[in-house]
């Protein structure tokens, strides 16, 4: 049980003073019932504002389709990025929505936004050996070699000191290429081709754990569950 205000700040709505407003304006509701006072101790479950439940009370875990050129930054010093993509009150949630690791401008696909540190720092660690896949596009025909080249996990990217992990590369056409990782290494995809001579020229993400963007627009976001989390 939270105090109204706090729980409303928390999640973005409102300051916990304009919250006092929310409340006489009749806007909140417990149970179905109008609620009297900004202070008093609410089960978030039960309340609404404008008739709408609260969103995510629980925590915020969503989907985004990031497209080419927008940065994975709250700054705007780096022109778009992807919070301009996303509601305007979701920064203003205590704690603020982030995203789970970062694609670069030059990459479009599937990013999670969310709210809940943990799943960050589970989804983020080292440790976590959460597959991702993605759909890469080079400058010149692929050879066949990539294959074993990749999973063989001895391949050496330029200023690192510890082999890749074993990748699962699937070559789709002459020039497209289905690559699977369990790592998060700088620019590591493209790294990874560049090493063997190759330049990608697109790079797009389909696939992060349990996750696939499927038919998500891009540009769109979409909730997801908290049940469908990866433990």
């Amino acid at each position: 049980m939270r105090r109204l205000d706090q729980l409303l700040s928390a999640l973005g709505y409102c300051s916990r003073r304009e919250a006092m407003a929310f409340v006489k304006e009749g806007r909140v509701k417990l149970g179905g019932v109008v609620v009297k006072r900004s202070d008093q101790r609410v089960d978030s479950a039960l309340i609404t504002v404008d008739d709408e439940p609260l969103e995510a009370p629980d925590g915020l875990l969503a989907m985004l389709h990031k497209p080419v050129g927008y940065a994975c930054t709250h700054s705007e010093e780096e022109g778009q990025n992807i919070y301009e993509l996303l509601p305007s009150h979701w920064p203003d949630r205590n704690p603020a929505v982030t995203s789970v690791g970062r694609l670069d401008k030059d990459t479009s696909g599937l990013l999670l936004v969310t709210d809940i540190g943990s799943l960050v720092h589970r989804y983020t660690s080292p440790k976590s050996d959460i597959e991702k896949t993605y759909l890469v596009e080079v400058d010149r025909e692929l050879d066949a070699s990539l294959i074993d080249i990749f999973a063989k996990g001895d391949l050496m990217l330029r200023s690192e000191d510890k082999p890749c992990l074993p990748a699962q590369l699937e070559i789709v056409s002459p020039l497209t290429a289905r690559l699977t990782i369990t790592e998060g290494r700088y620019h590591q995809v493209r790294r990874m081709f560049a090493s063997q001579g190759w330049h990608v020229e697109n790079l797009h993400r389909e696939r992060f754990g349990p996750y696939v963007l499927g038919d998500l627009a891009e540009g769109e976001w979409q909730m997801l569950s908290l049940e469908q989390v990866v433990h």
